[in-house]
């Protein structure tokens, strides 16, 4: 293996768990706003509402608690774990090649 080889796949590992856990920092501080009830008129909450919808789209209207909190936090929250755990099974993938 090069020098630089190893370097390089330990940068992607880095970048690919960083990405990941932004992703799923996103999402948790959505279902944070949510359970605090953060004013939806507010700019950054409306930013944090809607990336966290986009990132988890697939997942946020996957439950059909009666509860509209355990809706979110089970919706959201199964997109983050997911985020996190494939992000970093990637990182730690690439990081041993």
């Amino acid at each position: 293996m090069s020098p630089g080889k190893g370097t390089r796949s330990s940068t992607a590992a880095r970048v690919i768990a960083v990405v990941a856990d932004v992703m799923a920092a996103i999402i948790g501080l959505w279902i944070l706003m949510y359970l605090l009830d953060a004013n939806r008129a507010n700019d950054l909450v409306d930013f944090v509402r809607g990336a966290a919808r986009w990132l988890a789209g697939w997942s946020y209207d996957l439950f059909t608690f009666d509860e509209a909190w355990a809706r979110v936090v089970a919706g959201y929250g199964l997109a983050a774990a997911v985020y996190l755990f494939v992000g970093h099974a990637v990182a730690s993938r690439i990081r041993r090649h």
